[in-house]
Formats: structure tokens, C-alpha cells, sequence
């Protein structure tokens, strides 16, 4: 979606859009494309379904439906994360 039809339809100024896209695409959350003078930004789905899966697991003790929302829900259903396995910590004795 280019930058400008986002802003509109999000109601936010160009520069605080601009801002928080820049974030996003620093954090893998976005990818963005130049065509002349316009901006196009794309959600990497399956980048953020791991982000929630990561929040859900490390910060919701355990209780999802606290955190989520209906729509992270419907996210994840949408692309579910290829979850990697944890690191077991072995007990010596």
C-alpha cells in the first residue's frame, strides 16, 4: 500500500507515519518499495505472527487470551509462525 493512502485512510501526519514505518521496516516487520515518487510498504505476516507467538509464550505467563486480541487472533490463523524449538538448560550435578 503506498505511504500516503496509509496515512490517509490511518488518519496520522506524514512525518509521525513516516516515523513509525521506518521502525517497522527496521524491525523486519515491513518491507518497503520505491516506484518515481511514491512509497509502497507491504506487512511480512509471518515476521509478526512470530512476534505475537513470542509475546504470547514470554510475556502473557502463560494466558494468550489475556494478550491477545481478536484480531492478533485471526493473525495467527492467517500465518501461523514456524515456531523454533527452546533451549534446554541441562542440570549438572
Amino acid at each position: 500500500m503506498a505511504a500516503g493512502s496509509i496515512g490517509e485512510t490511518l488518519e496520522v501526519p506524514g512525518a509521525t507515519l513516516s516515523f513509525h514505518l521506518k521502525e517497522l521496516a527496521r524491525a523486519g516487520l515491513v518491507s518497503s518499495r520505491q516506484e518515481r515518487q511514491f512509497i509502497y510498504y507491504a506487512v511480512d505476516f509471518g515476521r509478526m505472527a512470530e512476534l505475537m507467538t513470542y509475546l504470547t509464550q514470554n510475556c502473557c505467563q502463560g494466558m494468550p487470551k489475556e494478550c491477545l486480541t481478536v484480531v492478533e487472533t485471526a493473525l495467527g490463523r492467517c500465518c501461523p509462525p514456524q515456531l523454533k524449538p527452546r533451549k534446554t538448560k541441562v542440570k549438572r550435578s
